[in-house]
Order: structure tokens, then C-alpha cells, then sequence
């Protein structure tokens, strides 16, 4: 019995790894690819910025996976690739490889310092969940628009799911996450929809280095941003996700992880690095708690390898439906979600939840920085005003 248990448990491990890396090589490589297209960099700039992007990323995942004994899915900060777009039709690329320097280089000393420490300090874990669940409700929301995109493979996906969920028997053998994933990739095999027609050819990407320009403009214009973006968008998302299931993460060495890292990205034109909550998320969704690590660092490898074999996984990655991931990746966290939900509103913060994920959810974009910024400051500020004894109890506490 005990021995079934833990293949049930690692059975979940690894569906968790392989979802958590198909969400990170999905729609986010396609935001990538859009951005670096709509600049022009050529196709070698391109390989550069995604291996950099996903080798860092990986690499940082399975070390500090292994260090502190828990799911740290690490990558690079999507808002700080979309704030990058507008910028590069005024500056060149080394311009911005210098910008990504000076910006890793401030997240390294606000983790040295023990500054963004004193920052988490600031904020009650209900209305950073509250943003959370801002974050990630569209996630979630896809496993019902999966249906629309795609009735056949949405349907087989959460068949799947409810069966093992709700015959135990089935569900010792199979976890449900993980028969959610077998029934899609035979859905998508079945229907022919995502698979390659012809081969895809093994190459391993060849980085370019950026040789750095600092300039004025792009220093104010992208450097103090994309600190933002990192210390106060993505960051407090997966570090919340750690904390929510019970883990202590490391704040200072996760932020000098993303400050080393975003050094090593810039010098093959990559953005900063980052802690990602959805990665996250769904590595803490099942699994024993003190195994989870090695789907941290299965993560880790599979990124490393993306990264590496990088024009062949952005074909494959690139075929896969999007129906498939979607609905997948929502039924990975829909019971995640559905305890961050009941801590944030369930809290003696709950307004002060409630404005943060209502501003999350918004989408709100003010002087160029993501409604999760927003989202948090603005739950403190409601607390404030409406739940300041409430408040000030889990400032003292904490």
C-alpha cells in the first residue's frame, strides 16, 4: 500500500513538471515570438533571446528546487516582454541588453540587502492571494472556453479528470491530473489537431551575445520598469503560491536568483528572469509536499532542454492546441485556486482582498505597470481605509 502511494505520488509529480512546462512553452513563447518579430531582430536574436529566456530560467528552477526542498518554477517576466515591444521601435537591441543588465543588477541588491524582504513584510498574504486570484481566475476560466475552442479534445480532457477523481479506484492508479493529460494527448493524436505533418528537424540553438550599450533613454525607460515588473508583479505571485501551500520561500535568495539570473539572460539579449505563479501553482497542486521539489527540478530540466533544442521546441510547442493546454493547465490549479480564493475572502481582510482582485482582474495598465502592481497596492490602501485595526493586528503579527 505504501509503495502504491508513493507511484500515485510521483505519478502527479511528473504530470505536474510536464503541465507546468507546456504552460511556460506555450502561450508565453508565442508572446515572445510576437514581440521579436515585431521588432525585426533577426532569427538568430531570436534563438538568443529564447534560449536565454528558457535555459536561465531552467537552470535556476532545479537549483533552488534542490536547495530549499520545494516547486521554485522560475522563467522570465512576460510583462517585462511586452513593456520591451514598444520600446525597441526607438532603440536598438544592445540597447536594451544593456537596460536588462542594469535592471538584474538592482534586483540582485534588493535580495542582498534583505530590501524586498522588508517590502513582503508590508503585505498580508489575504490581499496578496486576492491578487493571485485576479491573476490566475482567467486560467482557470479556460477549462469552460475550451469547450468552445475545441468540444472534442476539451471534453476528453475533462472526462478524464471528473473519472478519476470520482472513481477512487481509478484515481490511485491514475491521478486525475495526469489522466487529464493522457486523454488530451490522445485526443490531439486521435483528432490530427496540433500534430506535425512532416519531421522537425534536431537542431541545438547557437547563442549570439549582445555586446551592451547603456544609454539614458533606456535606462529610465526600461531598467526601473522591469525591476517593478519582477519585485512587484511577478514575484509576489509565485512566492505567494509557495507560501499558500505551506512552504517557506527563501525571498531574499529568490531575488538574488532573479537578479544573477537576469545578468546571465541580458548577455544573450533575454529579459529578466523571474518566480512565475502559474509554474508554481501547478507543481503544488498534488503530490506529497516534501517530494514536490523533483517536479521543480524535472521543470527545470525540461526548460533547460527547450531552451537548448530551442528551433525544434518552438515548432512542436508552437502545433499544440490551444484548447489542450488550456483546459489542461485550468483543471491543474482549479483546486489551488479554489484555497486561495477561500483564504483571501475568508480573512478579517476580505474588502481589502476583494479590491485587489478586483483591480487584478481588471487589467488595468497605469504609467506602463501591470494591474497586479496595482492590484496590491491598491488592497493595502482599501485596508487601510476600511479594515485598519484588522490590519494593523497582521502588520504587528507578522
Amino acid at each position: 500500500m505504501h509503495s502504491d502511494k508513493n507511484v500515485e505520488s510521483h505519478g502527479q509529480l511528473v504530470a505536474n513538471a510536464v503541465i507546468a512546462w507546456l504552460f511556460a512553452v506555450t502561450g508565453p513563447l508565442a508572446i515572445l515570438l510576437a514581440v521579436a518579430s515585431k521588432a525585426q531582430l533577426s532569427q538568430q536574436d531570436i534563438a538568443s533571446w529564447i534560449f536565454g529566456s528558457y535555459a536561465v530560467g531552467g537552470l535556476l528552477s532545479i537549483a533552488m528546487s534542490y536547495l530549499y526542498r520545494q516547486p521554485v518554477g522560475m522563467a522570465w517576466t512576460i510583462p517585462g516582454a511586452l513593456l520591451v515591444a514598444p520600446a525597441l521601435e526607438h532603440l536598438s537591441f544592445p540597447e536594451a541588453a544593456g537596460a536588462y543588465l542594469a535592471a538584474g543588477l538592482m534586483i540582485t541588491l534588493l535580495g542582498m540587502t534583505g530590501w524586498v524582504r522588508k517590502l513582503m513584510v508590508c503585505l498580508p498574504m489575504p490581499i496578496v492571494l486576492g491578487m493571485v486570484s485576479g491573476v490566475f481566475l482567467p486560467f482557470g476560466l479556460k477549462i469552460i472556453t475550451g469547450f468552445q475552442d475545441s468540444f472534442w479534445i476539451a471534453s476528453a480532457v475533462v472526462g478524464a479528470y471528473f473519472l478519476a477523481g470520482a472513481v477512487p479506484a481509478f484515481g490511485r492508479a491514475v491521478p486525475p491530473v495526469l489522466a487529464a493529460l493522457l486523454a488530451g494527448i490522445a485526443a490531439v493524436a486521435i483528432g490530427g489537431a496540433g500534430v506535425p505533418t512532416g519531421l522537425i528537424p534536431f537542431a541545438l540553438v547557437q547563442p549570439k551575445l549582445v555586446f551592451p550599450v547603456f544609454s539614458v533613454q533606456a535606462l529610465l525607460e526600461l531598467a526601473l520598469p522591469l525591476v517593478v515588473t519582477v519585485v512587484g508583479i511577478h514575484n509576489p505571485q509565485g512566492i505567494a503560491v509557495l507560501a499558500a501551500a505551506k512552504y517557506k520561500p527563501p525571498v531574499s535568495a529568490l531575488t538574488v536568483a532573479c537578479g544573477v539570473g537576469s545578468l546571465l539572460a541580458a548577455c544573450v539579449g533575454a529579459v529578466p528572469a523571474c518566480v512565475t505563479g502559474p509554474s508554481n501553482a501547478i507543481m503544488c497542486a498534488s503530490g506529497r509536499m516534501d517530494q514536490r521539489y523533483k517536479a521543480g527540478m524535472l521543470y527545470g530540466l525540461l526548460m533547460l532542454l527547450f531552451g537548448l533544442a530551442a528551433p525544434m521546441a518552438v515548432a512542436l510547442g508552437l502545433a499544440l492546441p490551444a484548447a489542450f493546454i488550456g483546459v489542461l493547465g485550468g483543471l491543474a490549479i482549479v483546486r489551488v485556486l479554489q484555497g486561495w480564493m477561500s483564504t483571501a475572502f475568508g480573512s478579517e481582510l476580505s474588502f481589502g482582498a476583494l479590491a485587489a482582485f478586483l483591480v487584478t482582474l481588471s487589467g488595468v495598465s497605469i504609467l506602463h505597470i501591470g494591474a497586479p502592481f496595482w492590484g496590491l497596492v491598491l488592497g493595502v490602501a482599501a485596508s487601510w481605509l476600511m479594515e485598519r485595526p484588522a490590519l494593523q493586528k497582521t502588520w504587528s503579527s507578522r
